[in-house]
């Protein structure tokens, strides 16, 4: 054996400083995440890392496989006739070299002339062997960058529920990096596979012409080659499959280790957090060592095999020379031709090369799997005022309906709340409404058209969202804000600002809107207010916040309220509520219990209910507290103006109780 395969890939990535603005840092342990085995949350498909590969992984390997061969055709043909080629000049040196010799020997004019082909040879195979490394190195390259631009391009054309469901964030960045890189090295790997197999073959035909009882003597040892070569095919692919499992299974509780570095810091619970990540440690050295086993083995058995098979040529090269059957140039060029012959070495290299890449091409053609959010031509009628309607919409997960037959209508330019309890359905209405998730049954329209059969870029321009924890894109604040399908003018990034009450604190950083969100200490209400500013700038005829205001203070979310009423494009707005004053300040409220609409109506009307104004109590009031006073709806204020009597009226604010502040379903 020449040489040993690559050593395993490290962990994938890192990740972003504790704290980075745009991430989404929850500051708690992340609910959303379940150790292999373990099940996930509600609505959350956790298959975890060493989850078995799903029927057809193996088809979508060799497509994806396929594929990359295709892109790099051109180069891969290049390393093909090039290899080809110093394969051809490797097997013509030896008889050269033979012939020289025995010209030599005899004082012959010719040779010279032989000599001088003899070194052109070799100078041949030296310049076709540094071609051929730098043309695997910008395949290699190429190939990678194809299969990871391919992959994140379906990753992030699918559905992001689907995709979250399907992949844990530590095993898709693996997938997309030490998995893609393997895959990368097949194309490569495959057109120099015909030139690896030159060498052994070509040896063994020239054995045959200078003397075939050498060639005999060779092939007596032949079946133990195969036999190796088998055995190191077979086991190798099984050991390194399960070693990007674990491997995979690694990175993501790293990942989520760092994601909540400032939770595990406040806890104090860094060496459980270790113990943890590096749990599969010793599992992932015991693959790492069964791989390098299994090469040892091949290497330990090739090393004692081709020796021996080459002096057993020899040896017979010897007594054939001594009978006066062979000349000592043929003997020369057969100990050289076995040598080739028995090269195994080449060989298993390529082969383990392709096994590695064939077993990590498996796990990046799952990303391929993901299906693509299909989309249709149509536009959405021009002037529409963002009229909504769900008909018949229907969400699966886990077998169980989490949104189970919603029918709503939703009037154009309408302020709209969604209120429920914990796991309702609130988050995943939000996410339908806008299309972020297609429901599995019954259809979404805007204005009248299905959001199915609207073009993407028209359907996110007229379709905003804002996050209760927004991930900022962008190098400078006012680049974040600007940030979306169509980027926002400066005066629009400044107004859009104002509106949510960012730009007295943006103003007061090192270079106001020019400030690198590296270098910008935000606060969770600071960051809420830069997601609300960057779906103002980009409103289209629907906005859908959801819980998008839960870090505000009860006064700036007022004020965000009315300049989101007169200074942002007009259109319908969805909001998921949690606090009583967004109901109150809504024209309609939506109320669902159990992923059914429960209930439409203005909150006036829908306060009566006592089962309605228990959405809004505190967990740990007793039980009479749920219950308005005698005098509650004759106080209860209708408008939103009247939000200050609203603190009297209701026993239980929502803006003072913690649960009205973070909304823990996550469909």
């Amino acid at each position: 054996m020449t040489s040993p395969p690559p050593p395993p890939h490290p962990l994938p990535g890192r990740a972003p400083a504790d704290g980075t603005p745009g991430r989404e840092e929850s500051g708690h342990e992340k609910p959303g995440r379940a150790e292999p085995g373990r099940a996930g949350p509600p609505g959350r498909e956790v298959p975890g890392p060493e989850a078995p590969s799903r029927g057809g992984a193996a088809d979508r390997g060799e497509r994806t496989l396929w594929g990359a061969v295709r892109h790099s055709g051109g180069r891969a043909a290049a390393i093909t006739l090039c290899s080809v080629a110093a394969a051809l000049a490797a097997l013509a040196e030896p008889a050269v070299l033979g012939r020289s010799l025995d010209l030599l020997l005899a004082g012959s004019a010719e040779a010279p002339r032989w000599v001088a082909l003899c070194a052109a040879l070799i100078a041949a195979e030296v310049a076709l062997d540094a071609l051929v490394a730098l043309l695997t190195g910008t395949t290699n390259a190429r190939s990678t960058a194809w299969l990871r631009h391919r992959a994140l391009g379906r990753v992030l054309a699918a559905s992001p529920h689907h995709a979250a469901a399907r992949f844990a964030p530590g095993d898709l960045a693996t997938r997309l990096t030490a998995n893609a890189t393997e895959a990368g090295t097949v194309p490569a790997t495959a057109a120099g596979a015909l030139a690896t197999l030159l060498p052994p073959l070509g040896g063994l035909v020239a054995l045959l012409l200078i003397d075939v009882w050498t060639a005999a003597a060779f092939l007596a040892g032949a079946p133990l080659l195969v036999l190796l070569l088998r055995a190191f095919a077979r086991t190798s692919s099984d050991t390194v499959s399960r070693y990007q499992r674990v491997q995979s299974g690694m990175a993501d509780r790293l990942v989520e280790a760092l994601a909540g570095a400032r939770t595990v810091a406040a806890a104090g619970t860094a060496a459980r957090e270790q113990r943890r990540v590096l749990a599969a440690l010793p599992e992932l050295a015991a693959e790492g060592r069964t791989m390098w086993l299994v090469y040892g083995r091949a290497v330990a058995r090739s090393g004692v095999l081709m020796p021996l098979l080459v002096s057993v040529v020899l040896a017979v090269g010897g007594v054939r020379l001594a009978a006066g059957a062979m000349g000592v140039g043929d003997l020369v060029a057969a100990s050289r031709y076995a040598a080739l012959a028995a090269g195994v070495g080449s060989v298993a290299a390529a082969l383990g090369g392709l096994v590695r890449g064939r077993a990590a091409a498996r796990r990046t053609g799952e990303l391929l799997a993901l299906p693509a959010v299909p989309h249709g031509p149509e536009a959405l009628p021009a002037g529409g005022t963002g009229a909504l309607e769900l008909r018949g919409v229907t969400v699966v997960r886990d077998g169980a309906a989490v949104l189970d037959g919603v029918d709503l209508r939703v009037p154009g330019g309408a302020a709209v709340a969604v209120v429920g309890r914990s796991g309702a359905g609130k988050s995943l209405l939000a996410a339908v409404a806008g299309r972020l998730l297609d429901p599995d049954e019954g259809h979404v329209l805007l204005d009248g058209v299905r959001l199915d059969r609207v073009g993407p870029g028209e359907l996110r321009r007229e379709v905003g969202y804002a996050f209760s924890r927004p991930a900022l894109f962008g190098t400078t604040v006012g680049a974040a804000i600007a940030f979306g399908a169509d980027r926002a003018p400066a005066d629009a990034v400044r107004s859009a600002a104002r509106a949510a009450g960012a730009d007295a604190f943006v103003v007061r950083l090192p270079d106001g809107y020019d400030t690198p969100l590296a270098d910008a200490p935000l606060s969770g209400g600071e960051l809420q207010r830069l997601g609300l500013a960057r779906a103002f700038a980009h409103a289209g005829r629907l906005l859908v916040l959801d819980d998008a205001m839960s870090g505000l203070d009860t006064v700036t979310q007022r004020q965000v309220e009315r300049a989101l009423a007169h200074d942002v494009r007009p259109g319908t707005r969805l909001v998921v509520a949690h606090r009583l004053s967004s109901a109150v300040r809504a024209d309609l409220v939506v109320w669902l219990d159990g992923g059914r609409v429960r209930a439409v109506g203005p909150h006036r009307t829908l306060w009566r209910n006592p089962a309605y104004r228990a959405v809004f109590a505190a967990p740990e009031a007793p039980a009479g507290a749920e219950h308005a006073p005698a005098g509650t709806l004759a106080a209860h204020p209708g408008s939103a103006d009247a939000g200050a009597g609203t603190a009297a009226a209701c026993p239980a604010r929502a803006e003072d109780t913690p649960a009205a502040r973070t909304d823990t379903e996550r469909a």
